[in-house]
């Protein structure tokens, strides 16, 4: 099949290399020409617009995205339907929310263009073992597309979740759950680094063996050997933790559906936290015991990184 990649970041660009590898044919287009270029040596088609991208493809043409979520999605949906035709399909293969799945399925739709959200997971691996996809939208438009998510996925590795926003919704869920793990995987090494044995346990052993038949093996464990191989006590890397939207999200949709998701919300505030030094609600707490109880505070040098 002939269709658009737009987007050739880090998961872009290795999917598609996996289309490509697959016998697709790709016609790629990201805004910085540079990674179009690179791609394009490997055998895709470049495109160095998106009205280029368009008179490239054959009708009915398919646009797929791998766009960060917000404005720049809406953004490129705006040029893009001008240029595209009724019967056309855009997948936004990126970490959308769902409910902007739903309106811009409806602001297609008015001009004739089918749309599906696909939650993709698989990261900088995905090239290799191949892209869990999670996919919403029209089935009949879905069926359309089967041979794109057999070449992207692993064997059994997509499914069809539903109406338009199901797929990004349960990758939402999903990445929420991923929250959970890491930070519970993070707890307990740091209990063990803190224990009377941290100095002599060997933390990639450990990753090892508990991928051995252990009921928390995993794959994030075979990372965590990976990283721990790599820099034994993790000196090479900061605790600041990042998180791109869909914990927040998963959190957002339990408060409105009442769902308790207590795992979940305290990893998504342990990573705030992790972005703090010496935190305000830290200072007013050591303040309080000073006062009520005239405990001892450790008063900051001038220097102290806040």
């Amino acid at each position: 099949m002939r269709l658009a990649m737009v987007g050739l970041g880090r998961m872009g660009m290795n999917m598609a290399r996996r289309l490509l590898q697959g016998g697709h044919e790709v016609v790629a287009y990201n805004r910085s020409p540079d990674k179009t270029a690179r791609l394009t040596k490997e055998g895709a088609t470049g495109a160095h617009s998106l009205l280029h991208l368009i008179e490239q493809l054959i009708s009915p043409r398919v646009v797929w995205m791998m766009l960060p979520a917000g404005e720049i999605v809406d953004e490129h949906l705006q040029q893009l339907t001008a240029l595209l035709s009724p019967g056309d399909i855009v997948v936004d293969g990126g970490n959308s929310y769902y409910k902007d799945d739903i309106r811009r399925s409806k602001f297609l739709a008015e001009r004739g263009v089918h749309f599906l959200d696909a939650g993709v997971s698989g990261g900088i691996w995905g090239l290799e073992v191949g892209y869990c996809l999670m996919i919403g939208g029209e089935k009949a438009v879905y069926e359309k597309l089967l041979s794109v998510f057999e070449t992207l996925a692993p064997a059994e590795g997509f499914l069809y979740c539903g109406p338009v926003g199901a797929g990004h919704f349960v990758k939402m869920v999903h990445n929420g759950i991923e929250y959970g793990m890491m930070q519970a995987y993070g707890e307990g090494f740091q209990l063990l680094e803190a224990s009377p044995y941290g100095s002599t346990l060997n933390y990639g052993d450990i990753c090892h063996v508990w991928n051995r038949g252990s009921v928390i093996r995993s794959w994030l464990l075979e990372l965590a050997e990976n990283a721990f191989r790599d820099d034994p006590e993790l000196d090479k890397i900061s605790g600041y933790v990042e998180d791109s939207g869909e914990g927040r999200w998963t959190i957002q949709q339990a408060v409105e559906t009442g769902i308790p998701v207590p795992v979940i919300a305290l990893s998504l505030f342990q990573r705030f936290r992790s972005r703090q030094r010496d935190p305000f609600a830290d200072r007013v707490i050591s303040s309080l015991r000073r006062e009520f109880g005239g405990h001892p505070v450790v008063v900051p040098t001038q220097d102290a990184d806040r």
